[in-house]
């Protein structure tokens, strides 16, 4: 009997010590307590020290270090994406009526997904006016009609995701010599909360 009255207060002591146990900790639970915050260059530099700062010397590491000057202001999630696009690039008309080569474009933009990607083309139709705008990303269009695109015409904006856009650079079907400006949707969530940044492939 003193074994059974033993091993009965143990077994309560367990399930106190599981529910005392804490909960993880989402990140949609950390989005709803905390305003979100806008990207600023700091990000970007953080995000490549610690992608190569494991495989790369340390002269290669400052190799990678972006100036103050090669960054534009970052949104402050005040702008729509053509008023943003307005205030960073106030000579767009001039730089549009210049650009004549093929294979290239003047503004890349950069997001998460295909359909990031088009909600992204149809908000910037105030800012673009009657330039062209290429949709660089897999979904139902084949790596070889875009290279043949990009081969045939003159296009000013390419909007794609960091995948399509690398594989296009490598065969050498995308140059980027004349792009002038590089836009990262980096504050932009999809439905599982992550940003384009949080996405191991990219």
């Amino acid at each position: 009997p003193t074994e059974c009255f033993l091993s009965q207060p143990e077994e309560k002591q367990e399930c106190t010590v599981k529910a005392k146990r804490r909960k993880k900790k989402k990140i949609s639970d950390v989005l709803q307590k905390s305003a979100p915050k806008p990207g600023v260059p700091a990000d970007l530099q953080n995000l490549l020290t610690q992608h190569f700062g494991e495989n790369r010397s340390v002269i290669e590491i400052e190799e990678l270090q972006l100036s103050d000057s090669c960054f534009l202001p970052a949104n402050d999630l005040t702008h729509s994406f053509s008023s943003y696009l307005k205030e960073i690039c106030p000579k767009w008309a001039k730089l549009r009526r210049i650009h004549k080569e093929k294979k290239s474009v003047v503004m890349l933009v950069l997001c998460s997904s295909a359909l990031r990607s088009l909600e992204l083309i149809k908000s910037m139709t105030a800012f673009k006016g009657d330039c062209r705008v290429v949709k660089l990303f897999a979904k139902h269009i084949k790596i070889k009609e875009q290279m043949n695109t990009l081969e045939k015409g003159v296009f000013h904006i390419g909007v794609g995701t960091p995948g399509r856009v690398k594989a296009l650079v490598e065969q050498d079907a995308l140059c980027l010599n004349s792009t002038k400006y590089m836009i990262l949707d980096w504050n932009w969530r999809d439905q599982k909360l992550r940003r384009m940044m949080d996405i191991p492939e990219v």
